[in-house]
């Protein structure tokens, strides 16, 4: 096994395992918003191939990949490892992408328990799929502080916003955003796809997931709307905001 993910969640363990075990929960940091989220939720986590460990600390999903709960100090870590790949697989090119999702999966697995954990998200995703540049770049994300301390910047949408932020990785960053919630914080992921040898290169699709919580139709709206004229401006031939 390869390509080890790992978090460490401000919760007890069992808390953690709630989340993976119901479906209702697993959709309030699993991917983003979608007609088929429910189904995909079903076959990798409730498929008939999934394994549970009696004592509730290992879950293998449809696919092979791992989740590990460990006990600490300041929490749960929980790690994925991912399964053995098959190289003769239709979805080996995109092995890296597939953990690049598990390394956002388990950053808003994180932020669920901690910030939300009685909360249901609403998501705004965008999925920027030609090759015109960095997303973070494009939206002025390239030089943030280190995680955990605070920021305050204006968007490349023109949306002043704030917070702490949540994670950076050389693809991926996270913010917390104070106005995308009516109460606390909302969450920000923009995720740079990586190259892939023969397939793409670096710089060539982006994905953008705001999970807001309790906000009007207005305020929603404002957001989709701002989110969807970048989008039109910088990545003309992507969809729209769903």
């Amino acid at each position: 096994m390869t390509n080890n993910l790992s978090v460490v969640i401000n919760a007890d363990a069992p808390q953690v395992w709630t989340m993976l075990r119901e479906p209702s929960k697993v959709a309030q940091w699993h991917g983003w918003q979608a007609e088929d989220l429910d189904a995909e939720i079903k076959e990798i986590y409730f498929s008939d191939d999934v394994q549970e460990s009696p004592d509730h600390t290992s879950l293998t999903v449809h696919g092979g990949d791992t989740f590990e709960l460990h006990p600490e100090p300041n929490g749960t870590r929980v790690s994925v490892t991912r399964g053995a790949l098959d190289h003769d697989s239709e979805w080996a090119a995109w092995d890296e992408d597939i953990t690049q999702g598990w390394l956002t999966f388990l950053q808003q697995l994180r932020f669920a328990l901690e910030r939300h954990p009685h909360g249901k998200r609403h998501t705004l995703f965008l999925h920027l799929t030609e090759g015109q540049g960095s997303a973070i770049e494009k939206l002025g994300l390239a030089d943030l502080p280190e995680p955990g301390k605070p920021y305050e910047l204006t968007l490349g949408t023109g949306e002043a916003i704030s917070g702490k932020v949540w994670y950076r990785t050389s693809h991926q960053v996270g913010l917390t955003v104070h106005s995308y919630a009516e109460h606390g914080e909302g969450l920000l992921v923009v995720a740079d796809h990586p190259a892939i040898k023969d397939v793409r290169e670096e710089g060539e699709g982006s994905l953008v997931i705001a999970s807001t919580y309790d906000l009007g139709a207005a305020r929603l709206d404002a957001i989709r709307s701002s989110w969807d004229a970048w989008r039109a401006e910088n990545y003309p031939a992507s969809e729209p905001v769903s």
